[in-house]
């Protein structure tokens, strides 16, 4: 004979709603690939914006007389534009004055190998560099 089934009370257990993530910090990237700028003098601002907070980085962005602030501008508010996002797909509570740069770097992408002529039917290369930047922010503990 088959033995008989015992009936199991189910639990119930009460739903609960999402808590605010406060472990690890936030954080989040930005990349911009291929940009027409030497890494040479891309770096000569990236060095001055890596490990400050985001505000003081874009305010010395702005100011800042060189082409590459401007491409370097866009990606830093991409950056913290995806951390945004990030923390609003988390649930997690976010300050943006908080965000810094944790890690900035420009690598070199493709060269664009063009010849110019030169004297006595030669030609010289020229070497059209082109940049990767890659920007990570994060948000500072304690404040």
């Amino acid at each position: 004979m088959p033995a008989a089934k015992k009936a199991v009370a189910k639990k119930t257990v009460a739903k609960k709603t999402a808590p605010v993530r406060r472990g690890p910090a936030t954080e989040a990237r930005a990349f911009q690939r291929g940009t027409r700028q030497s890494p040479y003098k891309m770096r000569l601002v990236i060095d001055q914006i890596r490990g400050k907070d985001v505000n003081d980085a874009l305010a010395l962005l702005t100011f800042s007389k060189k082409h590459a602030a401007k491409q370097i501008t866009k990606t830093l508010k991409s950056a913290v534009a995806n951390a945004e996002q990030a923390a609003r797909a988390t649930g997690a509570a976010l300050d943006v004055d908080s965000l810094y740069i944790k890690h900035a770097i420009i690598n070199e992408g493709p060269k664009l190998k063009r010849f110019m002529p030169a004297a006595q039917g030669r030609a010289t290369p020229i070497h059209k560099r082109t940049s990767h930047v890659e920007i990570v922010v994060s948000e500072r503990e304690g404040r």
